[in-house]
């Protein structure tokens, strides 16, 4: 049984569980890997860390199905054509993950989920014939390719797993890797084929129906493409700066150049404690060697104290050290696309990002210095009025 996307983040990949049916025992259960709870013990804490433990329940089949329709989800039903030693073997082993001492898993994003478990279970007891038929079979996406285009209905979101996902997300799957996605795997498993009564080669998917169909419109087949929309972000946002502190002489240039910069340094510095925190500190594999770190770095949070002074023409010094850094590492960000092995899909986040540090740069390279207070002190008590100069002149 598979289920359409939802509105919620958690529910834009679908779902999918296992409906038995027993006419013996009168039972229709629904099977489901999904389970978490926001309210659970140090969820969030865990979340951070990735270390998310999710479970499986058997939940009344129709009534399960009808808490999907009143979401507004699809729901579709295939039949599977399994011999009767493996449908109760499947039920067998499903009443036994469903214990409590068994329930519980460690869940992983694209590796180990609701959809993973499904089909790992349907595998256990067809022989592995889904394995065969499909884990060297090239799906000709990526996990980031179904991330993306999943996502496509909500910017912010879009954007931030752009960023915070690696290059782990960027190598091509095979069909069986794809099936992480349920409607994947829907699609996939028509495909299959098992050993019929006789031996010969039967299809898995006995039948199909569809149970309710959404009103709400169908995620896109790709990603959509952005990236000019983040390069002329970034370069208004460059432009911006680069305009401000060509105004030397106005003090409420200054002042928005001081809050360009240092807003800019707070979002980038703490995005990039964010990236680094979750390579070298989590289990959240596909976000580590993470290149986004090129352009969002932690080093950026020098400007939210240094950005303000240069705009007053104070610490200019240290304060275009700190951006020359930042666009150089910018910069070889972008170089780094050409080299072998450096594979992952960021032009968006280069496209923003770069444009604003050489913004930001050429901004203070324009801001003129404030002089100090002792050398206007200096410069007063040198000053000479012409009649003073002639007494002096005669004492020496």
């Amino acid at each position: 049984m598979t289920m359409g996307p939802g509105a919620q983040v958690w529910e834009r990949f679908g779902h999918n569980a296992i409906w038995i049916h027993d006419p013996v025992a009168g039972t229709d259960q629904a099977y489901n890997y999904g389970l978490f709870d926001l309210g659970q013990e140090d969820f969030l804490p865990r979340f951070i860390r990735g270390e998310m433990w999710y479970w499986m329940a058997g939940f009344p089949a129709e009534r399960y199905v009808q808490s999907y329709v009143r979401d507004n989800r699809s729901v579709w039903l295939q039949e599977l054509a399994l011999p009767p030693g493996a449908r109760l073997e499947l039920q067998e082993f499903l009443r036994r993950n469903e214990l409590p001492e068994n329930r519980f898993y460690h869940y992983d994003y694209y590796r180990d989920n609701c959809s993973t478990r499904v089909r790992d279970a349907i595998d256990r007891v067809i022989g592995g014939a889904i394995a065969r038929q499909t884990a060297d079979r090239p799906a000709g996406t990526t996990y980031r390719f179904h991330t993306q285009r999943l996502n496509a209905n909500d910017p912010p979101i879009f954007t931030g797993l752009l960023l915070g996902l690696g290059e782990g997300v960027d190598r091509p799957i095979s069909v069986w890797e794809e099936m992480f996605l349920p409607l994947a795997m829907r699609e996939r498993l028509r495909r299959v084929t098992v050993a019929g009564p006789d031996g010969t080669p039967v299809p898995l998917v006995k039948s199909e129906r569809t149970l309710f169909e959404s009103t709400a419109p169908p995620p896109p087949p790709a990603p959509p493409r952005r990236l000019h929309w983040y390069l002329l972000l970034g370069v208004a946002l460059g432009g911006a700066g680069a305009g401000l502190g060509a105004a030397r002489s106005s003090r409420g240039a200054r002042a928005g150049l001081a809050v360009l910069i240092a807003a800019w340094g707070l979002v980038v510095g703490l995005g990039g404690v964010v990236l680094a925190g979750l390579w070298g500190f989590t289990d959240h594999a596909m976000a580590y060697r993470n290149e986004n770190l090129f352009q969002v770095n932690p080093l950026a949070l020098a400007l939210v104290v240094l950005g303000p002074l240069a705009a007053a023409g104070r610490a200019l010094p240290l304060a275009r050290g700190v951006a020359i850094a930042l666009a150089g590492l910018s910069a070889l960000g972008l170089v780094a696309q050409v080299l072998p092995g450096l594979d992952q899909v960021n032009g968006a986040i280069i496209a923003l990002a770069l444009p604003v540090h050489v913004g930001i740069l050429v901004a203070l390279h324009k801001v003129a210095p404030t002089s100090s207070r002792a050398e206007r002190g200096t410069l007063l008590s040198g000053h000479r009025t012409p009649g003073r100069i002639g007494p002096s002149l005669r004492s020496g």
